[in-house]
């Protein structure tokens, strides 16, 4: 059938979205979670599915140990050539935690924008690690919320440099 996916067609999905459990502000998760592994497996039962793309917190959550961490790239490493996928994005969750509330790369905290830079370093080195070609700067909570936060101008300047100095270091 010309209408069914192949894995040459490209069609990749997000650790974040088939792992979700269905939560939502109001309200309990609705399905169990799954490990990275287990999405990758269920992805390779689906078929037709080229890759699969994560932000660094959807393989390995902030508060893993190392040991826990390893594991988890191990399993996940396993899980990818069992299913011939690939992972084809990686980006890096710069919104999720309350220290990102007045943006990563443009807060007005200094040590918020470096630590931002060096979670994204690292989200970079781990798309890498699995083969990932694209990486994603994606800033979700980097615009100004109210006109009080933060100098916009001030602020574009931030990201620029952020960008310029992870680009470099790409």
């Amino acid at each position: 059938d010309a209408l069914t996916p192949t894995p040459k067609d490209k069609f990749t999905f997000g650790l974040w979205t088939v792992g979700n459990t269905g939560r939502d502000p109001f309200g309990l998760p609705t399905r169990p979670a799954l490990s990275p592994a287990e999405t990758v497996d269920l992805l390779g039962e689906v078929g037709g599915v080229h890759g699969v793309n994560f932000h660094d917190n959807d393989l390995i959550p902030i508060d893993a140990t190392s040991v826990e961490a390893q594991q988890i790239k191990d399993d996940f490493a396993k899980a990818l050539k069992r299913s011939k996928i690939k992972v084809a994005m990686a980006t890096t969750n710069l919104f999720s935690d309350p220290v990102f509330k007045d943006g990563a790369f443009t807060s007005n905290d200094a040590e918020v924008r470096a630590y931002a830079t060096q979670k994204a370093m690292r989200g970079m080195d781990l798309g890498a690690e699995f083969g990932a070609k694209v990486y994603v700067f994606w800033g979700g909570r980097e615009g100004v919320e109210s006109d009080a936060t933060k100098d916009p101008i001030e602020a574009e300047n931030r990201f620029r440099q952020a960008l310029n100095f992870l680009s470099d270091y790409s």
